[in-house]
């Protein structure tokens, strides 16, 4: 009987089951002289590489950059849907913080910490782990490359965010509770049911007039056209992979292709 019981105990035993739901994210942040970033890497149940950029247009310092990765990571899940994530970061502060193996000590760290937590409500399941930078290398190289203000790689969806993510002690900008997304000027607003990433710009920070906006995107996508000046035609080139003309319409188009 114990022979018979060894023999066919293996065969007998339901197969594994593979979770065909959890994604797996990865964030980095990075700070360099001419600003900080953050870089993202999600990878769908099939193996599904998706690659965002993130341009963080305030006073940042390199944990903050590592949080606001996170914290936008977080938002771009919940607007894909995704209910189970297994999300990997090299920055040891901001995993034990998020993870109460350490306290938070500055008011900003505090902030952020708060809103992950508060983020992680929406998920059925969520894990937060600790890696080595050298098996984050390709979030890294996406933090680098928002950080450096380098042009957008093929395939990488980008976007700009001019304040930060949560409301801190010194901070220019005030919300009603803890992340009450919908009064943010430049991340999505939940629920998410438009674009993912769909960072609306500082009117002011515009280079061309409110009135006549779309002129220099039709002379550039129709005729090739640039401005003169080779900050505003750099900035014209890098927003115009946001939009498209059908039928001799201007559509922006978002990430996950809708109109």
């Amino acid at each position: 009987m114990a022979d018979f019981i060894v023999e066919w105990t293996e065969v007998q035993m339901p197969p594994a089951v593979i979770d065909q739901e959890c994604w797996t994210m990865y964030f980095d942040g990075s700070l360099m002289k001419k600003g900080a970033g953050a870089g993202l890497v999600f990878v769908s149940p099939l193996g599904v590489h998706m690659r965002y950029m993130v341009w963080l247009h305030f006073p940042s310092s390199n944990n903050v950059a590592e949080y606001e990765a996170l914290v936008n990571g977080l938002c771009i899940a919940i607007e894909l849907g995704i209910r189970h994530l297994d999300i990997r970061g090299d920055s040891q502060l901001v995993v034990n913080q998020v993870m109460k193996e350490s306290s938070c000590h500055d008011s900003k760290m505090a902030a952020y910490c708060q809103e992950v937590r508060w983020l992680e409500d929406k998920f059925d399941g969520l894990e937060l782990n600790h890696v080595p930078r050298r098996l984050n290398d390709a979030a890294d190289a996406l933090a680098k490359a928002a950080s450096s203000r380098e042009l957008v790689p093929t395939g990488v969806f980008a976007s700009d965010q001019h304040k930060p993510s949560v409301r801190y002690e010194g901070s220019d900008w005030a919300k009603d509770g803890p992340s009450d997304l919908a009064l943010r000027a430049d991340p999505p607003t939940i629920p998410f049911d438009s674009e993912v990433m769909e960072l609306e710009e500082d009117p002011a920070a515009e280079p061309y007039p409110l009135d006549d906006w779309i002129t220099p995107y039709l002379d550039y996508l129709l005729h090739d056209t640039l401005p003169m000046d080779k900050m505003e035609a750099r900035w014209l080139t890098r927003r115009a992979k946001s939009f498209v003309l059908v039928e001799g319409e201007l559509y922006r188009r978002s990430h996950i292709g809708i109109l």
